[in-house]
Order: structure tokens, then C-alpha cells, then sequence
């Protein structure tokens, strides 16, 4: 997908292959086990499969359905990540003997209750860029400042659209009643990916307006964007290169409910990081935009038959480090994302190209 990047450097030349080695991430769970209860959590690390490849070969180990362990998120193929997930305590004894050259099981404890998708605070990763000279070392310094000051859109990752990435193609398709999918799990990964791919169209959209309005006239933009002249004026005087349009719908952030926005405190509350703005995964019984917002919101709204949410459209990346290592032309991040959002995407940012058709991408 050709999208707005909400920076305006060039594109900086480095390598960035996704493997074990140069792309790792921690699972960070949503509250303490308790350690007590009849389900046993088991804190897993794993390299080069999927978490539904790792899924299977424990349960095929233990002889039960992939669907009786409980896990809170997916984590990349091609990385070393740990994350958490569940079976029930009687299995211990037989889990004793599992081994497997890709998965290690790091610690256990006991809890009252099945881990279920979502319970999870967020991600911690840790990103390796190679033949970065000095020059974009520098470049990408900066942009990583501008990131840790106003944090970075919310996109879906290539990931969500398949090898290919045309799984939403084919979730529209599915849709559209063109196409049968029996396989249910199949069928609502390709529907989510039609969401997604929506809700990415306008998110790319509001950086564009953003844009613009940062960067043109007030008269300019109010023919670019058919808007009143005191609109766009209002719009050029908030601080983040986010623009907040009115009838926006925000979040608490990192967690919370959705609300309307009204006034310039809310403005000010995003400028703080205490709510953020949300977008619209298309579907039944999901809250639309209002007013400005919705303007540009119908656009990419759809009746689907299926239910739809609200996601946060906008991040801000916690613990965000980095060093240079010029004798081996290495320049290292760490950083904290919430649950649901891509570090590929902030990797997108700052490279300023799609990473998964890099020519420098090799296959892991």
C-alpha cells in the first residue's frame, strides 16, 4: 500500500533483515499471575515459527486442540520473541518431556484462569539496522527524536496482509459473496485484513490532510480540502503534526473509552499523551466520527456483516533508545509499543519505503 509517512526526511539507506538475531520481542502481560488456580502459564521463547506453529507442536505433544491453550497476541515468524500462554495444570507431568529445537520454555506458574487474545499490556522489541554509515546514523537519530516527541501513526503492518499482501483482496471477496472460505479461522483472518487495509487507507488520508495543512496556506488548504478558511486556521495552530479534526473520537490512552472530542482541552490532553485518536475497523455496532471527522471517515466506511471496533490511529513509543555502533556499522533500537501496533511500521517510518519489498531484504 502507497502511504503518507507523517515525517518529511528522504528515505534513509540501511539493511534491516527480519530474523532471530536482529529482531526480537518480549511479550509484556497485562496484570501479575496470580499463582494459584488449575491453568498453568508458560513463558515461551521461540525463533523462526509462528505462534500458531508453536501452538501446534505442543499441543500435538500433549494430545490436545490448539484451541485449549490460551495465548494473548501473535508474534513474528521471523524473530526471537517470548511470549505467555496457557494449558490446563494437569498437563505439567507430560509437558516434562517436550523439546523442540525452536522452543524453550523459560519459566512457569500457575493462575486461576486461561490467558484469552488481548491480555496483554504490549511489546518490547529490540531492532537491529546493518550498513548504517555515519551519515545516516545521524539522519536516523533525528527522526527517531521526532518520533519519542510525537510519537507515530498506527498502521497496520505488511503482516496483516499475507505473503503476497493481498489477503484483503480476498477478505473483500469473501464479502462481497464472490468467494467461499470454509475454514473459519482462514476466513476471519482474511475479513479482519479487508478491515484493516480500510482502516490504513484512511489513516494514510488524515496524514495527508495533516500535510497540507502544515504545510500550505490557510487559503491554499481550504481549496485543496473544500473546508471554511477559519477551520483550516484553527487547524494550523495546534502543536502536533497530527491534526485533530472536530468530532473526532478519542481514547484514553494507553486504555480507556471512547469519546467524542469537543474542545481545545482535548487538544491539549493529546499534545500530553493522556488520550489519543482512535480509526475505524469497518463492521456492524461500531461508533462513527462526527462532524469534520466523519466528512473524511464515510469514505472509508463500509457495511460489512460483521461487527467492527475502534483502534487507536496514533502511538507513542515508551523507552525509546538507541546507540550507534560505527565500528560495525550497526545502529541498535529498544522501545516499548501498546498491544496491537507494529515496530515494522516504525521501522517503515524512519526508512521512509515499504521494508517488505526492499531489494536489500533477504528472505529468513
Amino acid at each position: 500500500m502507497d502511504r503518507f509517512y507523517f515525517l518529511s526526511h528522504a528515505a534513509i539507506p540501511f539493511h534491516f533483515r527480519q530474523n532471530a538475531r536482529d529482531f526480537v520481542v518480549d511479550e509484556i502481560p497485562l496484570y501479575e499471575f496470580s499463582g494459584v488456580g488449575e491453568h498453568l502459564v508458560l513463558h515461551i521463547r521461540k525463533k523462526n515459527m509462528s505462534t500458531w506453529e508453536m501452538i501446534d507442536r505442543i499441543a500435538n505433544h500433549l494430545g490436545i486442540k490448539a484451541r485449549d491453550i490460551g495465548y494473548a497476541g501473535l508474534k513474528d515468524k521471523n524473530a526471537m520473541t517470548k511470549q505467555y500462554i496457557s494449558i490446563m495444570k494437569k498437563y505439567e507431568e507430560k509437558l516434562e518431556s517436550f523439546s523442540h529445537d525452536n522452543i524453550k520454555i523459560l519459566d512457569k506458574v500457575v493462575h486461576n484462569n486461561k490467558i484469552k487474545t488481548g491480555h496483554l499490556k504490549g511489546n518490547r522489541f529490540f531492532i537491529r539496522f546493518k550498513k548504517v554509515n555515519p551519515i545516516a546514523a545521524k539522519k536516523i537519530s533525528g527522526v527517531l527524536q521526532n518520533i519519542k516527541k510525537h510519537g507515530m501513526p498506527n498502521y497496520f503492518g505488511y503482516q496483516r496482509f499475507g505473503e503476497q499482501g493481498d489477503n484483503y483482496k480476498r477478505g473483500k471477496d469473501i464479502l462481497d459473496g464472490k468467494v467461499k472460505e470454509k475454514n473459519v479461522k482462514l476466513k476471519r483472518l482474511l475479513i479482519n485484513s479487508y478491515q484493516s487495509h480500510l482502516f490504513n487507507l484512511w489513516l494514510s488520508r488524515r496524514i495527508e490532510i495533516s500535510t497540507l495543512i502544515s504545510n500550505f496556506s490557510a487559503n491554499e488548504v481550504s481549496d485543496m480540502l473544500n473546508m471554511p478558511l477559519d477551520t483550516i486556521k484553527k487547524l494550523q495552530k495546534q502543536e502536533h503534526p497530527f491534526k485533530l479534526l472536530r468530532g473526532d473520537l478519542m481514547m484514553h490512552y494507553p486504555y480507556g473509552k471512547v469519546f467524542t472530542s469537543e474542545d481545545e482541552i482535548d487538544i491539549e490532553r493529546f499534545n500530553k499523551r493522556d488520550i489519543s485518536i482512535t480509526g475505524m475497523l469497518a463492521g456492524n455496532r461500531v461508533k462513527h466520527a462526527v462532524d469534520d471527522a466523519h466528512i473524511v471517515e464515510k469514505e472509508y466506511s463500509e457495511n460489512l456483516n460483521i461487527d467492527g471496533a475502534r483502534r487507536y490511529a496514533w502511538v507513542f513509543p515508551e523507552d525509546l533508545e538507541w546507540e550507534y555502533k560505527e565500528e560495525d556499522a550497526w545502529l541498535e533500537l529498544h522501545f516499548t509499543l501498546p498491544k496491537g501496533s507494529y515496530a515494522t511500521v516504525l521501522v517503515e517510518e524512519i526508512a521512509k519505503r515499504d521494508i517488505k519489498d526492499d531489494k536489500n531484504l533477504e528472505e529468513a
